[in-house]
């Protein structure tokens, strides 16, 4: 199992907005072949700095099965104008 971590930085006066695009986007990803679950996190320390913690089967579940569809196009047109700096995306295994 993979896990993917995106630090998402929204901009400021639009996490609000953000909340409620994400509340929409996270059924397209939820339907995807290798999703296993996901968790959107709030910074309490940054107000505008979220964690989206995403696991899927395989990394090329999110790599290509995902990023690779027609769905993340409606994906990223719900969220990625909200971000400020893009966000980094990282994929982690268990070690133990």
């Amino acid at each position: 199992m993979i896990l993917e971590v995106a630090i998402l930085n929204v901009k400021a006066g639009e996490t609000a907005a953000f909340e409620a695009a994400f509340a929409q986007a996270q059924t397209i990803i939820a339907g995807m072949g290798g999703y296993v679950n996901h968790e959107l996190q709030k910074c309490i320390e940054q107000p505008n700095q979220y964690i989206l913690l995403v696991r899927w089967q395989t990394l090329e579940d999110h790599t290509t099965g995902f990023r690779q569809s027609a769905e993340y196009q409606a994906w990223k047109a719900l969220l990625h104008h909200f971000y400020d700096p893009f966000p980094t995306v990282e994929h982690y295994e268990a070690v133990l």
